[in-house]
């Protein structure tokens, strides 16, 4: 039994898996069992940002294994300590909280958002609302949340207290938001939904608006915080701050964290007991981290993202000029996104057989992902590969 027959037997049939068996990573290069090589532009969605196996975060992960794997939560240790202190010193907020995913971590800021308010002696002030086409989990509450309908198919009974409002649509947020109401939850490029940036303008009008009505902000940037978009958090290009924040999938670089962040204010929500992990913020995940958001945020290095992503922008919608199957190129940083008329995901599986790892997502976008290490040569490349594919 080879290890597809294996899978397919012995692990639960929920992804729609692409019959390719990868035993090797580094940079932006996979290899697959039969020694094929692939350009990575996915990057485990987002995920391994410095690529996989990069020599600094191994070097830590290897150190650590060797030193201290995991204690409970119930103790102290350095690597948490540290990380959260970086966390804190490199963005609004004052407090962090760690869990194992982005699932967990929007689940952790919707109890917080709730319980602050029920402390504050305000129980019917419980609802969140959320954007259509928004992503945020597959827990009975972040998939309650999600503003799309096809993941929720089969769930029911679902989690209450989610209300959706269109997205860049700031006239129908105002009017959702009642004295039940205790924060506002969003994406500021919604990913799992298209691609899909908000509106500066638009942005700024819900920072107010929940200024205005004493609710929470929560920004979810699972997966366009860490750099993806070419400043270390997406809001920053939006010139806002939430009150709380979600991270995940870069974090780690491949090891499974997620951090929820928040203001002062907010983080009075949690006490001692309302709130726990059994695996977060492990001292192994922590110091991979903390390599993580040491070469991330370096200016430079942002400088870089941003270079390299207009480059892939510009690469992709000139090929608009030639293709009429293009709509749209969107996107920020190396989170982009290409619209076409017709099936992505034909074009992903024949780019799979040049050597291109893509993805689909919503039909009809190809969603570009790749490690933030990823060279113009190899951006030059999937352009070519692309711009062959769509002839």
């Amino acid at each position: 039994m080879d290890t597809i027959e294996k899978t397919n037997t012995y692990v639960f049939n929920t992804y729609s898996r692409i019959p390719t068996v990868f035993v090797k990573g580094e940079g932006a290069t996979l290899w697959d069992d039969q020694g094929k090589a692939y350009t990575d532009f996915l990057a485990g969605i987002a995920v391994v940002s410095l690529g996989h196996c990069h020599p600094q975060v191994t070097r830590a992960i290897a150190d650590q294994a060797a030193t201290l794997v995991h204690v409970s939560n119930i103790f102290y240790t350095e690597p948490q300590a540290e990380l959260a202190h970086q966390l804190v010193e490199k963005s609004f907020a004052d407090k962090v909280f760690f869990a194992n995913s982005g699932a967990e971590a929007n689940e952790a800021a919707i109890k917080l958002a709730r319980r602050y308010f029920n402390e504050k002696g305000e129980p019917e002030r419980f609802r969140i609302i959320t954007m259509t086409q928004s992503f945020h989990g597959r827990t009975m509450a972040t998939l309650s949340a999600t503003g799309q309908d096809k993941i929720k198919q089969g769930f029911s009974p679902l989690v209450g207290g989610f209300v959706h409002c269109p997205f860049n649509d700031i006239g129908a947020l105002d009017a959702l938001v009642d004295n039940t109401v205790c924060a506002v939850m969003m994406e500021c490029i919604q990913g799992e939904g298209g691609i899909i940036p908000a509106d500066q303008d638009y942005i700024k009008a819900v920072r107010r608006l929940c200024n205005e009505r004493g609710i929470f902000l929560i920004f979810d940037e699972v997966q366009t915080g860490m750099g993806r978009c070419g400043s270390l958090f997406a809001h920053e290009l939006f010139g806002v701050t939430p009150d709380i924040m979600t991270l995940a999938k870069a974090l780690g670089n491949g090891l499974p964290i997620g951090a929820m962040l928040a203001c002062t204010e907010a983080a009075k929500g949690f006490t001692f007991g309302s709130h726990a992990t059994t695996f977060g913020g492990t001292p192994l995940v922590t110091r991979a981290a903390l390599e993580v958001l040491k070469i991330i945020s370096d200016p430079d290095f942002l400088q870089q993202i941003r270079a390299k992503g207009a480059y892939l922008k510009q690469g992709l919608t000139a090929l608009m000029a030639r293709h009429k199957t293009i709509r749209a190129v969107r996107g920020e940083g190396l989170l982009v996104g290409m619209e076409l008329d017709g099936n992505a995901g034909e074009i992903v599986v024949e780019a799979m057989k040049k050597g291109f790892i893509l993805n689909a997502i919503q039909g009809k976008v190809i969603r570009f992902a790749p490690p933030l290490v990823i060279t113009r040569e190899e951006i030059d490349a999937v352009v070519k590969a692309l711009d062959d594919l769509l002839e």
